[in-house]
């Protein structure tokens, strides 16, 4: 019994002693494998050839990537089109030693760990690992350069720009001359309505500004979007290409999406232009009748309707700025709201006169005390009005001076209108001239040579009949005033200067001498100042008589 108890112990403690053999082969192979993975290398094989091996990893970056990392610092040193050799150096610092190009482009550090993984010294694996880099990359640039092929490329690319230049200006020059040869044919002008904005010829010459500036952005365009292409053919500059492209793109996408943004408020502004637009055409309509007098309201004159049109108008305008106004780009931006103080304040400290001459003019349209073609006087100013505004008043002479009169000048002025009553429906305007005979002439016959001088002036209305009126009853003679009616008040200084000459005639052939009864009290004996034509064939001076009467 104490034997088989034995053996069974003795079976159990080879089966414990065999399972902890077991279990510490085990450990031995999982510790052999970890160590196995711990210390595999990647190949830095920039040109397909293997350089060396990264075996350590570096905070984040495993060997693996290390060994990617560094093979693209050494492509890019190739891609140099200036490459230094003497330029790649060892640069000791406190944790390793780095392969440093140009002093600060560090191609790869070499630490503790690597030493470790290949079981030699820092210094030795950084001076292997540089030698191989340069000589790798003057191997590939001695075999494989592509400095020649680069420059091949930007003198090609160069030709073809120039080309392409050059084809685009014989373009546009073509394009010039066969507008210039054949302007009658497209440039008619530019008109609105009646108004002439611009001749065939300024039409043209406008063109031809507009047509050379798009001309020079071409051109310009067309160099400015090859050198992004000229600067990605050297890796040098190749960064250049970006910040060029960034230059013309960045604007570029702002202006587009702030022109999308803008499309919903750029339809509310579409639509309220054009609702204010047919307002206005209704607007208008009713005023034109008014003004050909399909239309009378009572009160309100038809010369008045275009005015009162203007003024809606304005203000129609004015309404619709400020309705639109929130909807412009920037509206809201202190920037814009400060310019429109400014110009606020602007206008209104340098257009007080211009808005008293507007606000004149409004006034003067609404009292109507002349219109245009009527002879007036406003002031010391004579003439026909040819010009109304709404800021002056334009006036021609009878000696055809043209003289501007500010509408606040009018309204504060006294002005005569000549031509207010010279209808077909009136008389017309009685124009009056005085001359001054001695008693010793009867008034009736004075009466007779008036009237008739006036009868044979031009331009005067027979109907009703010229009139005589006695003015005055002075000491020495009596002042005897002509009327006489016309319908033409812009030739005034015409029938005058008739009249006066008719006047003279007229007295001469009746014996009246025209003048004062001063000289001829103290002339007795001398002939008379009638002309002799007019004289009787037995006149005679009478002779200069003294009677005593003592």
């Amino acid at each position: 019994m104490r034997i088989k108890v034995l053996r069974l112990l003795a079976f159990f403690f080879v089966l414990f002693a065999f399972s902890v053999n077991a279990q510490t082969k085990n450990l031995k192979t999982s510790d052999k494998e970890q160590k196995t993975v711990e210390i595999k290398g990647y190949p830095v094989a920039p040109f397909k050839d293997t350089l060396f091996l990264v075996y350590h990893n570096v905070g984040s970056f495993s060997a693996k990537e290390r060994a990617e990392y560094i093979s693209n610092k050494i492509k890019r040193l190739y891609n140099e089109s200036f490459f230094e050799k003497d330029s790649i150096k060892i640069v000791p610092s406190d944790v390793s030693m780095d392969i440093v190009y140009q002093n600060d482009f560090v191609i790869m550090s070499v630490l503790d760990a690597d030493a470790k993984a290949e079981n030699t010294t820092i210094a030795n694996i950084a001076n292997r690992n540089l030698a191989k880099i340069k000589s790798a990359i003057i191997y590939q640039n001695e075999n494989y350069s592509q400095l020649p092929k680069r420059i091949g490329y930007t003198a090609l690319l160069v030709l073809i720009i120039g080309l392409i230049l050059f084809l685009t200006a014989k373009i546009f020059n073509f394009i010039k001359n066969y507008v210039v040869k054949n302007r009658a044919k497209y440039f008619k002008g530019v008109h609105y309505n009646s108004i002439k904005i611009l001749s065939p010829e300024k039409q043209l010459i406008l063109l031809l500004r507009i047509f050379s500036v798009i001309k020079i952005i071409t051109l310009i365009l067309i160099v400015y979007l090859s050198l992004p292409v000229l600067f990605s053919i050297f890796p040098a500059t190749k960064d250049y290409t970006t910040t060029l492209l960034r230059w013309i793109l960045t604007p570029a996408k702002s202006a587009f999406m702030g022109f999308v943004g803008f499309l919903p408020s750029l339809f509310t502004i579409i639509v309220i232009i054009i609702i204010f637009k047919y307002s206005l055409k209704i607007i208008k309509f009713f005023f034109y009748e008014i003004k050909s007098e399909n239309i009378k309201i009572n009160g309100f004159y038809s010369d008045w309707a275009l005015p009162t049109f203007n003024v809606i108008r304005l203000l129609m305008y004015a309404f619709m700025l400020v309705i639109i106004f929130p909807y412009l780009p920037g509206s809201d931006s202190p920037i814009f709201k400060g310019v429109s103080v400014f110009v606020g304040v602007l206008f209104s400290l340098g257009s007080s006169n211009a808005i008293a001459n507007m606000v004149a003019g409004l006034v003067i349209t609404y009292m109507r005390p002349f219109k245009i073609g009527d002879y007036i006087k406003i002031g010391d100013v004579s003439g026909e009005v040819i010009e109304k505004t709404a800021l002056v008043t334009r006036i021609r002479t009878p000696k055809f001076e043209d003289i501007t009169i500010p509408n606040a000048t009018v309204l504060s002025s006294t002005s005569t209108n000549y031509s207010a009553n010279t209808n077909q429906a009136t008389n017309g305007l009685l124009i009056h001239t005085t001359v001054t005979i001695g008693y010793d002439v009867p008034w009736k016959d004075i009466h007779v040579a008036l009237i008739d001088a006036a009868l044979k002036t031009e331009m005067t209305e027979k109907e009703p009949a010229p009139f005589v009126l006695q003015t005055s009853l002075d000491d020495f003679y009596v002042s005897y005033q002509i009327n006489v009616y016309t319908k033409e008040p812009t030739k005034q200084p015409r029938i005058y200067s008739s009249l006066h000459q008719n006047i003279q005639d007229s007295f001469n052939a009746a014996g009246i001498e025209i003048m004062s009864p001063h000289y001829s009290a103290l002339r007795d004996g001398n002939t008379t100042t009638i002309p002799p034509n007019y004289l009787k064939e037995d006149y005679e001076s009478p002779v200069f008589n003294i009677k005593n009467k003592g």
